[in-house]
């Protein structure tokens, strides 16, 4: 049987931006729900972070949540198994108290899944792992142990892994501990990577400028043949125009429409010409607009162009490593990396 995989789609994201969620919809009116009819796909798997935020959702975003997904599946015919993430959990030492068990009781083809287990899913034997924390960690490493499972399919922080293109997770479980089972398929990273057993799914679509150039999707995963067929979504909301004296009179505004964009300089002859080719991508309907320049910041040891800058991660990272002070670098990049991450969410 041939089944859909899903990962963190974070509803309510950006503070339950309307913007965000109209681009949201497109991927699962157009893309995901049509692939499923199509298919005649009966089975789902969501392998966490379903709602974005572990302490509240805006009602609006809830309201959407349910009308736009939720329902769908229940209109379709599709049995879901809703996997507990990190985002879904409220408090951070347990998953008792979570948004998958207490917005989705009203559906009764919606599974939770917020403690490990076996499940025959699609009609193979599969071991469902939700967020691992401090109160169900030993469980966890116990159920591992005995599970006689060749697939799992959870939420799950593992070392040696990208979070997001281009940055490798330095912390997190040893991936070792799954190398029992044939085939584990996990949430919680938003960019796609595997080690030809290990895979991160990755999130269906952009959400944040890290995203950028990134494939984002959904997968359909053959339970007998162990295929998994990646489904990309096509739709972007951050674009990126890079300048170098382009002539505004051919250039055509209308695919940035409903966009965010960033104008990177790197060539500019004329300020009257680069102005006019600003204000034709203004009126076009963009939805936010930023200018980057072409600079450069030399010093001894650095010497980074705008474009390189506007990785901000990386910039960080790199300023970490070239900084001269008695503390744990990875920890320091850590927590840098968890603040950049809150104030990503942030309006």
């Amino acid at each position: 049987m041939k089944i859909a995989l899903i990962t963190d789609t974070h509803y309510g994201a950006r503070k339950g931006s309307k913007i965000f969620h109209e681009f949201f919809q497109k991927f699962y009116d157009d893309i995901f729900f049509p692939t499923l009819k199509e298919r005649d796909i009966k089975v789902a798997v969501h392998l966490g972070d379903a709602f974005d935020s572990r302490k509240s959702i805006d009602f609006w975003a809830l309201d959407w949540a349910k009308t736009n997904v939720y329902d769908k599946f229940q209109e379709l015919g599709i049995k879901l198994y809703n996997i507990v993430g990190n985002h879904d959990a409220y408090y951070k030492n347990t998953n008792d108290v979570n948004s998958v068990d207490c917005l989705l009781s009203q559906y009764k083809n919606v599974i939770p899944v917020s403690q490990p287990k076996e499940y025959k899913v699609g009609g193979e034997n599969m071991l469902l792992v939700p967020w691992i924390c401090q109160d169900n960690q030993e469980e966890t490493f116990e159920v591992l142990k005995k599970s006689k499972a060749k697939v799992v399919m959870g939420h799950l922080e593992l070392n040696g892994f990208e979070a997001y293109k281009g940055q490798v997770m330095d912390h997190g479980h040893d991936p070792s501990i799954f190398r029992k089972f044939d085939l584990v398929y996990s949430g919680h990273y938003h960019t796609r990577s595997n080690d030809g057993k290990i895979f991160y799914l990755g999130n269906p679509y952009q959400m944040f400028w890290n995203d950028v150039d990134d494939k984002r999707g959904f997968h359909i995963f053959d339970t007998e043949t162990h295929e998994l067929e990646f489904i990309e979504n096509p739709y972007t909301i951050f674009e990126k125009i890079y300048y170098e004296d382009n002539n505004y009179k051919t250039f055509n505004p209308l695919p940035y429409a409903g966009k965010i964009v960033k104008v990177i300089v790197r060539k500019k002859s004329s300020q009257a010409d680069f102005e006019k080719f600003i204000d034709k991508i203004d009126k076009a309907g963009c939805v936010d607009l930023k200018v980057i320049e072409n600079f450069a910041i030399h010093d001894e040891e650095v010497s980074l162009t705008g474009e390189e800058c506007e990785d901000t991660l990386t910039y960080l990272n790199k300023y970490i490593d070239d900084s001269d002070f008695d503390l744990d670098k990875d920890i320091v990049k850590n927590l840098m990396r968890e603040v950049y991450r809150e104030a990503c969410e942030m309006e």
